[in-house]
């Protein structure tokens, strides 16, 4: 049975850095695409950045070209660097990773979760 682990979160100032990381133990050979989503008290868990095994990414609009999706496959680890963070960037960060390369259109779809971490952004 896959496990993802998050680490890193925390509370920043408005403008800060926090790396997220993500490691993943257990089956590790059927891990392909990997994700971050993030959900805020009150809100739908929404998606945040996607990465193929081959390093293909995407974004979501409201954190293109502050953050940054990356794994490193020798070490099952995923991350995910946010930089110029907002307060509205405040929720709890999930990892996820799928047994697809082809990540997931929907959060109900993914194969594995992680327990979620804390970032909270203060203005």
């Amino acid at each position: 049975q896959v496990q993802l682990v998050e680490s890193g979160g925390g509370l920043v100032q408005a403008g800060g850095s926090l790396t997220l990381s993500c490691a993943a133990s257990g089956g590790i050979l059927r891990l392909n695409a990997m994700g971050w989503y993030r959900q805020a008290p009150g809100k739908q868990r929404e998606l945040v950045a996607t990465i193929t095994r081959g390093g293909n990414t995407d974004y979501a609009d409201s954190v293109k070209g502050r953050f940054t999706i990356s794994r490193d496959n020798a070490k099952n680890t995923g991350y995910l660097q946010m930089n110029t963070l907002k307060p509205e960037d405040t929720a709890v960060y999930y990892c996820t990773a799928d047994s697809s390369n082809r990540p997931p259109t929907r959060w109900t779809e993914w194969d594995y979760w992680g327990q979620g971490t804390q970032v909270t952004v203060s203005s």
